[in-house]
This record gives C-alpha cells, sequence and structure tokens, in this order.
C-alpha cells in the first residue's frame, strides 16, 4: 500500500469488542494471565508494551519499510537508547552540526563511556578517514538541523556496510512521506514524533525503526522495556490519529516551503537562504535523489548582526517565536541564542518551520519583519 493508505490504516491492529473504527485508548497498566500464566492478549504490563504503543509501532515501522520500531518517550530518549545499546569504548562518527540535544548527550551523559567525533558528513573522504578500529556508530541528520545540510544517505551506506558499522539516521525533517533511509541503505532509521508526526506541538515522543531485528535492535528493546522511558497510552493514540493526515500535511509542507524559499532568496535583507529545494543549495542534486520533496524546514542568515536577526525575530506577528518544529503553525526561532555560546551555528541565522497557513499570508509577516 502507497503511505497515505498505510498511515490511515496500519494502526487499526485491535479488534474491539465493541466495534471501534477507531482504535480505543487502552490506559491499563497490567493485563489478564490465563490459566497457564500467559498472557492471551499479547500484553503483560505497560511499560513493556501497550495496545496503542504496539499500533503507533506498527505503523511508522511499515511507513519506514522496516521490521520493527520501538516508541520512546520524547526525540533524545530515541536517540539515547542507541547510544545506551553500544558497548562501552565505542566510536561514534557524528554530524559536526549533530542537533544540539544529541551533541550535549554524547558531550556530557556518554562524555566517559563512548568516543566520538563530529565531522563535515557531506565530505565522503573525511567520513571514511574518520572511521577508527573501535568505530560502532555512524550516525547522521539529513536534513540538518539548522544548517539544512544534506548527506547522500546511498553512500554513507556503502561505507558502513563495507566496515561492518551499523548506520543510523535522522530523518526527523524529512518523515517517512520524503524519505526512507532504510530503502537506501541505513540500519535505522530515528524520528522525533514531536515534530512532523505529531504535527500539532501537542506531543512528546521519539521512535526508532530497524531495519532488520538483529542483537543490536534486542538491547536498544531492553533499554525501551527495562529503562522504560516509554510513551504514554494516550500520546500513542495521539500519534497515530496525526499520522493518518502525515501525507496530506507534509504536501501542504512542501507547497508552502518552496514559495517562501524563492521568497527568501529575492529578499534583499537576506544573505543566504539554506533549503535543499533551491537549486543554489549546495547538495541540492542529492537530495532530488534521496528525497520525494524538500518539506518545510529551511534557515536564512538576515544581513546584518545578531542585533538585526534578534529585530527580525521580535517583529513577526503571525510567526510563533519558539523552538520545535513541523507543527500546523509557522515557528521562527533564532538558533544561537538557544544553543548557546558554544553553538557553530551562525549569529544572524533564522530557522523557521514553515506551517500550513495561507501562503500569502506568511510571506505578508516576513516581509514586516524583515523590512
Amino acid at each position: 500500500m502507497k503511505p497515505e493508505t498505510l498511515a490511515i490504516h496500519a494502526s487499526n491492529l485491535v479488534k474491539s469488542t465493541t466495534g471501534d473504527v477507531t482504535p480505543p485508548i487502552n490506559l491499563s497498566t497490567t493485563f489478564f494471565r490465563d490459566e497457564h500464566g500467559g498472557y492471551p492478549g499479547g500484553h503483560m504490563y505497560s511499560r513493556v508494551s501497550n495496545p496503542n504503543r504496539s499500533a503507533l509501532e506498527n505503523t511508522v515501522a511499515k511507513l519506514e519499510y522496516g521490521e520493527d520500531a520501538a516508541a520512546f518517550s520524547s526525540g533524545n530518549t530515541a536517540g539515547m537508547s542507541l547510544f545506551q545499546a553500544l558497548k562501552a569504548g565505542s566510536h561514534i562518527i557524528a554530524p559536526d552540526d549533530m542537533y544540539w540535544g544529541f551533541k550535549k548527550q554524547l558531550l556530557t551523559i556518554f562524555a566517559d563511556v563512548l568516543e566520538f567525533d563530529f565531522i563535515d558528513q557531506t565530505d565522503l573522504e573525511l567520513v571514511k578517514a574518520s572511521i577508527k578500529p573501535n568505530t560502532r556508530l555512524i550516525w547522521i541528520e539529513t536534513p540538518s538541523n539548522p544548517l539544512l545540510k544534506v548527506t547522500d544517505i546511498t553512500e554513507i551506506g556503502k561505507i558502513a556496510k563495507a566496515a561492518n558499522i551499523t548506520f543510523a539516521c535522522d530523518s526527523t525533517f524529512a518523515s517517512p512521506i520524503l524519505q526512507n533511509p532504510i530503502l537506501l541503505g541505513a540500519d535505522l532509521v530515528m524520528h522525533s514524533s514531536t515534530k512532523y508526526l505529531g504535527g500539532h506541538s501537542d506531543i512528546l515522543g521519539g521512535i526508532l525503526v530497524t531495519a532488520k531485528k538483529d542483537e543490536l535492535w534486542e538491547k536498544i528493546k531492553n533499554v525501551q522495556q527495562t529503562g522504560g522511558a516509554v510513551p504514554s497510552p494516550f500520546d500513542c493514540f495521539l500519534l497515530t490519529r496525526s499520522i493518518k493526515t502525515l501525507a496530506y500535511r507534509i504536501k501542504g509542507h512542501c507547497e508552502n516551503g518552496k514559495k517562501i524559499a524563492d521568497y527568501l532568496n529575492d529578499h534583499p535583507n537576506v544573505e543566504a537562504v539554506f533549503y535543499p529545494g533551491l537549486e543554489s543549495h549546495p547538495q541540492h542534486l542529492i537530495a532530488k535523489k534521496q528525497m520525494k520533496d524538500f518539506g518545510g524546514m529551511m534557515s536564512f542568515l538576515v544581513k546584518g548582526d545578531v542585533e538585526t536577526a534578534s529585530k527580525v525575530v521580535n517583529k513577526v506577528k503571525l510567526f510563533a517565536q519558539a523552538t520545535s518544529l513541523g507543527g500546523v503553525e509557522s515557528l521562527i526561532e533564532h538558533r544561537y541564542s538557544v544553543e548557546g555560546p558554544d553553538s557553530k551555528t551562525p549569529k544572524n541565522l533564522l530557522r523557521i518551520s514553515v506551517g500550513l497557513e495561507h501562503v500569502d499570508d506568511i510571506i505578508a509577516d516576513l516581509a514586516q519583519a524583515l523590512g
């Protein structure tokens, strides 16, 4: 089935005794055993599994063409479960502009446990040269946050396979509708389901999908089930409901995104626009090869200094000045002030998540803010 159909029907795992068309919310934390000590409903305890979580995991696994999925309480815990599953002393090759939450995890929580290098992964020769005898994971993020760099998934996959290294891709910006890393050679794909999967800025969550159920996956599932950083049944219910409209929301984000990128690209007070759909983007051809469309995320450099960027971000009226992304409302953020003084993000960069408002209204708001 096509993604539009899977998104609607893959969550219908539970056959309700009352004949619900929409799967109900299962709030029970524990489930009946039978006379032999088994669990006829397939669930024992809600930390280990829950009907709503199983429905969510099945849906996203199918959308990403994976064998299995594991849902977590946030995107950060989804990524962290993979880092926790690695043996102490393992080396990770990560992007130089890695999402700051994951980078902070490595630099603080895992500083004495794992080794890591943050490199420009658009340079394939540098990726090859960065492999060490103890390299166990190549983690990429494409498009990246906030610079919208695009990494060649297929080529990184070849490098990882040749060296017998696990290859994981953070595909949050693209969503399963625009990009399927497993089909391009990735072993694991991660989404912050808070973003496009949820789509309404009201659910916190993360999910990992695996290409195959192997030993590493069993370790990840153990971290999920024994560690217990799992989403609530209600959050899982909301996510499966939101995913039903994902394909059509993404179409709207892409349509608006292209028009906003073109508008900003021609604006006299904009120094540069980072959007994979622009032919001027340095990895435009790679994005065109591995993505079905280019999404609604972009960032741009305001002509001027940090004060100029701050004035723009404080003048918008329709845009919400807030962190996160992927919601129906347009968001704008000065990333440097969020990431702090150690950030490598340009001080005059603004990141925007283009929402589903009428594009003319979005442009009008940017026009008055930019002057």
